[in-house]
């Protein structure tokens, strides 16, 4: 039998399984037919990868909290920014430069230890285990140094640390340095003012705007102009310098005010400070004395005691006061310094000083009058300006007569300096109590708020016993009569009070001068705070040798620069008044 051959059908074997590596070989084989693949996909990895990436950027840049800390800060860095600051000339006193400070983002710190290593090698003045502290916080910014150099911030920069960067910041400075210190004051790093116009000028608004979130620049600022002369206040500081060296003084300070509109042009405490680096301005001896200290201003507060017992219609230019003894009261007796021991006109009262007079003319007045004047003329309550440093007067708890008389010649009362002199300015400039300020004005914007708190005829009168006590030998302010400027003045000398007594050895003495008596324009008040006695001074530390001399230097120096010529020719009727009531020492 025939078998027809029979076919086999065999199964074709699936091919081997090839894995990812294979496929990869074979992708990147060097065949023609398969670049097209690769090159699709590494495209395809790479707009992957940059996907992610780019991803990432947005998410930041729009929701991160740590970005957002740091906008923040920046915006409020840029907004504190602070108008200038000029005298009453133009010339700068304050102003802001930019700055750069650096700041890190310690959630983007990886290695925290490896960060402060590299800052504090470039930055030595950083303390590493405070900086650690910061770092190893979950806040999302920091501050690692203010205010650095561009030196430093290139050292920083190339670091290249992650998670640190840097910010640009207002940086206060005080181009004179300790010129006009205790006016101008000081703004911390935060460019927050804290003291002095720097700080009046946050209350009035500026703070609020940037809390507000306002950006502003120094740009959108009016700059604030100021009443202080840079120059008379250079030459005023200097002048009490000599002084307070040559008179050994624990401390000294000086003021000069236009009588006519309370422009306050120069006011020097010494010892003071640099607001630029205002790390001592909180010492007890570089306080202001003029605003913030109280004293016993002396015998210079017998010029208000005249004035007040002249205005009260009581008394008059040629009315007379026994002084030929002391004057008792209780247990105890009222003397003079230099007695006379004889009876006193008013005009003598004043040049010789006289505690008798002076207490005399209080209790004629009375209690209750002598109070009520006192308040009129500013001083029993506390003097506002723009300066937010100020203090309180010290008032007798029972003011009785034996106050009225100690007090009608400077002791029982102290005051600020500043609000005294504010009362003299008003004693000779027609009788207009005008407010200090601080700040640039008119005479005519200067009398809308003042008061008229004495008799025109009692502010010639008070001119001229300040001019007779100057020009007279007897008087006391000879040693301020500058020739050619017609000066007045009254010294004052108070015993300090130490531990509750009066020290006997511890004197602050005072010296008010006008100029020029027929016509004030400026008041000047020198204070010295116990100033010792030198050679020269024949063992006496009274005002008269040392407040007056040094105030006369500086009337010499200051009055050309304020406008007031020399006249070597007296004024003709410089006091009429007095000429047709035949005053004591009238010629």
């Amino acid at each position: 039998m025939l078998h027809e051959p029979q076919l086999e059908l065999k199964a074709k074997s699936p091919p081997p399984k090839r894995g990812i590596y294979s496929y990869a070989s074979e992708l990147f084989r060097l065949r023609l037919d398969k670049s097209t693949s690769r090159v699709s996909l590494a495209a395809l990895c790479f707009a992957g990868l940059f996907t992610v990436i780019g991803g990432r950027l947005v998410q930041l840049a729009v929701t991160s909290e740590n970005t957002s800390e740091v906008r923040r800060a920046a915006s409020s860095e840029i907004s504190a920014a602070r108008p200038d600051i000029v005298d009453r000339n133009g010339d700068i006193l304050a102003t802001d430069v930019k700055m750069v400070s650096v700041f890190a983002e310690p959630r983007n710190i990886v290695d925290k230890d490896e960060a402060v290593e590299l800052l504090t090698a470039v930055l030595p003045d950083l303390d590493a285990t405070e900086l650690r502290n910061k770092l190893n916080t979950k806040r999302g910014f920091v501050w690692v140094k203010r205010e650095i150099t561009p030196r430093q911030q290139a050292e920083v920069h190339r670091l290249g640390i992650p998670g640190v960067g840097f910010l640009p910041e207002n940086k206060r400075v005080y181009p004179n340095a300790e010129a006009a210190a205790h006016v101008l004051g000081f703004a911390n790093v935060d460019n927050v003012g804290i003291a002095g116009i720097e700080k009046y000028i946050d209350s009035m608004g500026l703070q609020d705007l940037n809390g507000a979130g306002f950006n502003i620049s120094a740009a959108d600022l009016k700059p604030v102009q100021l009443s202080i002369d840079l120059r008379v206040q250079h030459a005023l500081r200097d002048e009490l310098m000599k002084g307070m060296a040559k008179f050994k003084a624990k401390a000294t300070a000086g003021a000069i005010m236009d009588v006519n509109t309370g422009e306050v042009i120069a006011l020097v405490s010494l010892p003071d400070y640099d607001p630029n680096n205002p790390v001592d301005a909180l010492e007890k001896d570089r306080i202001n004395r003029l605003n913030v200290g109280v004293f016993e201003m002396g015998s210079t507060f017998k010029a208000l005691t005249v004035a007040m017992a002249l205005d009260s219609g009581k008394y008059n230019i040629n009315s007379t006061f026994d002084a030929r003894s002391g004057l008792r009261y209780g247990r105890f007796t009222i003397g003079d310094y230099h007695p006379t021991r004889r009876i006193l006109t008013t005009p003598e009262v004043f040049i010789h000083s006289s505690n008798i007079g002076t207490a005399r003319m209080a209790l004629g007045i009375g209690v209750e009058g002598h109070k009520a004047f006192l308040r009129k003329m500013g001083q029993l309550t506390r003097l506002e300006t723009e300066l937010p440093e100020s203090a309180l007067p010290i008032i007798p708890p029972r003011w009785g007569e034996l106050n009225t008389m100690t007090i009608a010649f400077g002791h029982g009362l102290a005051v600020a300096p500043l609000q005294a002199l504010m009362a003299v300015g008003a004693l000779v400039n027609g009788g207009v109590l005008i407010k200090p300020t601080f700040l640039k004005r008119d005479e005519e914007e200067a009398r809308k708020g003042a008061l008229q708190v004495l008799k025109p005829e009692t502010s010639e009168a008070m001119r001229y016993v300040m001019r007779l006590n100057a020009s007279n030998p007897a008087g006391s302010a000879s040693t301020a009569a500058i020739a050619g400027f017609f000066v007045g003045g009254k010294t004052g000398t108070a015993e300090k009070v130490i531990n509750g007594r009066y020290s006997k050895n511890k004197n602050l003495t005072t010296f008010t001068a006008i100029v020029p008596s027929d016509k004030p324009k400026y008041v000047f008040l020198t204070i010295m705070d116990e100033p010792q006695a030198v050679e020269g001074t024949y063992g006496f530390s009274t005002a008269g040798w040392n407040a007056g001399p040094v105030t006369g230097n500086v009337i010499e120096r200051v009055a050309p620069l304020l406008g007031i010529p020399p006249r070597f020719e007296p004024p003709v009727q410089p006091f009429p008044l007095m000429s047709r009531l035949n005053a004591w020492g009238i010629r």
